[in-house]
Parts: structure tokens; C-alpha cells; sequence
């Protein structure tokens, strides 16, 4: 089996976290999917964005978690992604940053409220932030716990992967995700753009109304589901 296409498409969207300012250091991760042959793709730990190459990637079976193609040991956040793709089926990528913004609600435990049509026409509604971890969760299979902890928030609150991609993890940073890479990518920067405009219009008026239901339909459903209208056919 040849995973060279997944393993280069997995780079270019790593590397374009950084182009976008997404990530500083090697505070973030991005990974891909190919469903066919059952496994994911994702950055090494700690290697820097400077020296990363598409043969760092590493090659992992989703369901196993074992290592299918590469030598370096992957990204820390791995049982995480796994854990995602597992229990939410559309995903085909996601993407881990500690943006500015977007991590600052995640550290004050706030989910981002839909404010207005930027938001809406990527997020169907409230950008979640889970629940504190227990020291429990923290000690032992951290990064699983946290993936599971996400899955928990969704399924709790009754909201829909695919309608809202992606989460702030509580005290931690926001993941993202999409039915591709580059889509997962697309979602981050949203998210941390979203998150710096609530935090501006907060600070214009502190009791801002969330956006009406009205509108928050309009906008998500003409860019998503059987009626979406907006942009090309086929593109």
C-alpha cells in the first residue's frame, strides 16, 4: 500500500497552519484520513515546522492506533485524533492549534456564542467548550481522555459534529475539524477569527444579543445540506 498522496497532503496542511499564524513553535497538529485503507495521518512530536518533511509523517491504522509507516513517534495529541475519527464518521481531518483568540476561550471555560453571519455560515450555532478534566482523566490515558471528553460534550449536548466542527477543550486550546484536511484547516481559522471578534464585540456591549434563529439558518443552511445554494456546482 502506498500512503505518499495522504503523507503529503497531511504536510501541506501542517505547514499551513503555520503560513496562516495558526501555530507558534510547535504548539499545533494537523491529520488526515484515508478511509479506504483505514488509516490516519499525522505531524511527528515536537519535530519544528522548519524542519518538517511529507516523509516525517507518520502513518498510523485508526482502529489499532499502531504505527503503519514511519520511525518517528507521533504527535502527543494522537490518541485524541484517533478517538475523533473513531466516533464522529465524517471526519477526514482535524486540526489542533493554541491560537490566540480562540484559546483564550478555552482557558476562561467559555463556550463562543453565534453572534453574527461570519460565524453562522461555518458553525451551526454554539462553539462548545467542554468540561474540566478530573485528575483521574489528567493521570492516567490523558490525550484519550480528552477525545472522549469531546465526544461526551457533543453527545451531551445534543450537537452535531458536522454542523459545528470543531471545540475548545476546557483550560487547554480548541481542535477543529472537517470532511478533509484542507476543510479541518479552513474551520481553525475561522474559529480563531470568530473567537477575536466575539471577544471585540464583547467588549463593545457587554449584554450582546446571540444571533436569531432566523438568521443563523439562512446563513448555515445556504452553504450546507440539500438546499445550500451558495457557491459553484461542483466546486
Amino acid at each position: 500500500m502506498s500512503y505518499a498522496a495522504l503523507k503529503e497532503e497531511v504536510y501541506r496542511i501542517n505547514m499551513a497552519l503555520v503560513e496562516a499564524g495558526a501555530v507558534k513553535l510547535t504548539w499545533g497538529n494537523a491529520s488526515g484520513v484515508d478511509k479506504k485503507q483505514g488509516v490516519m495521518a499525522i505531524k511527528p512530536s515536537g519535530v519544528p515546522y522548519s524542519r518538517l518533511t511529507a516523509d516525517d509523517i507518520v502513518v498510523l491504522d485508526i482502529q489499532s492506533g499502531a504505527t503503519v509507516e514511519g520511525t518517528a513517534r507521533p504527535s502527543s495529541d494522537t490518541p485524541t485524533h484517533l478517538h475523533l475519527y473513531r466516533e464522529f464518521p465524517t471526519l477526514g481531518g482535524i486540526v489542533h492549534t493554541h491560537s490566540d483568540h480562540a484559546t483564550s476561550f478555552a482557558q476562561a471555560r467559555t463556550d463562543i456564542v453565534c453572534l453574527g453571519t461570519t460565524h453562522a455560515d461555518h458553525f451551526y450555532g454554539t462553539i462548545p467548550c467542554t468540561r474540566p478534566m478530573t485528575a483521574a482523566e489528567i493521570e492516567i490515558d490523558y490525550e484519550l481522555n480528552t477525545g472522549k471528553n469531546i465526544v461526551a460534550c457533543f453527545r451531551e449536548r445534543g450537537i452535531d459534529a458536522a454542523q459545528v466542527p470543531g471545540v475548545l477543550v476546557a483550560s487547554h486550546a480548541p481542535f477543529s475539524w472537517g470532511v478533509t484536511p484542507a476543510k479541518a484547516l479552513e474551520n481553525a481559522i475561522v474559529l480563531e477569527y470568530v473567537a477575536k471578534m466575539q471577544l471585540q464585540a464583547l467588549l463593545l456591549r457587554r449584554d450582546v444579543e446571540p444571533i436569531s434563529q432566523a438568521l443563523l439558518d439562512k446563513h448555515f443552511l445556504r452553504k450546507h445540506g440539500a438546499g445550500a445554494y451558495y457557491g459553484q456546482v461542483g466546486k
